[in-house]
């Protein structure tokens, strides 16, 4: 079973009010608004964020799920306002790259066509000269999940030649292609 529910989140330069089921979560640059189930109570303890189940609650499946599941997204949220959050997405082929304008991403990626993509709020991208590696920064892990899996579903990685846009830790099991039949 687990029981990451119980775990107190810690924190340092965040601030964090309690108000009722609504948490409020401020940093330097950005500010997150959670609200938690009825089932839940959230309780500051120095610098501890502890989230436990209301007095009146059993210990249903249902009420564990809820906490180990609000747990884990406050303590997402205070990580991105304290810290934020970091992927580097991978372009893998002969002339795919991206070109960056503004908060627009152009990507050639073999198609008979440039694919745009304008970046969410919130979202900066960073790319390396040759256009080839991509550093997506966000303060919300979610809208940042978001984003390059939508980049990622433009050209999925394919096993035979290893090519398209992968994470950079992302292993591509490759798989070996035809081979030339001998002659008996």
């Amino acid at each position: 079973m687990s029981k990451i529910g119980r775990k107190p989140i810690l924190f340092s330069s965040a601030k964090i009010q309690v108000s009722g089921n609504s948490l409020t979560i401020t940093g330097a640059k950005t500010k997150f608004v959670h609200e938690l189930p009825n089932t839940l109570v959230a309780t500051l303890k120095d610098k501890n964020l502890v989230v436990s189940l209301a007095k009146d609650e059993k210990m249903s499946k249902e009420n564990k799920m809820n906490w180990g599941l609000h747990r884990a997204l406050l303590a997402n949220k205070i990580k991105g306002v304290e810290v934020g959050f970091e992927r580097v997405m991978k372009i893998v082929g002969l002339g795919f790259k991206a070109q960056l304008a503004g908060k627009k991403l152009t990507f050639t990626l073999g198609y008979t066509h440039k694919i745009d993509l304008d970046l969410p709020d919130g979202v900066t991208v960073e790319l390396d000269k040759t256009g080839q590696l991509l550093t997506f920064k966000s303060h919300d892990k979610f809208v940042l999940g978001n984003v390059c899996d939508m980049v990622r579903s433009f050209r999925e990685p394919e096993p035979y030649k290893g090519t398209g846009v992968m994470r950079l830790d992302e292993v591509i099991t490759r798989k070996a292609g035809k081979t030339k039949a001998s002659a008996a």
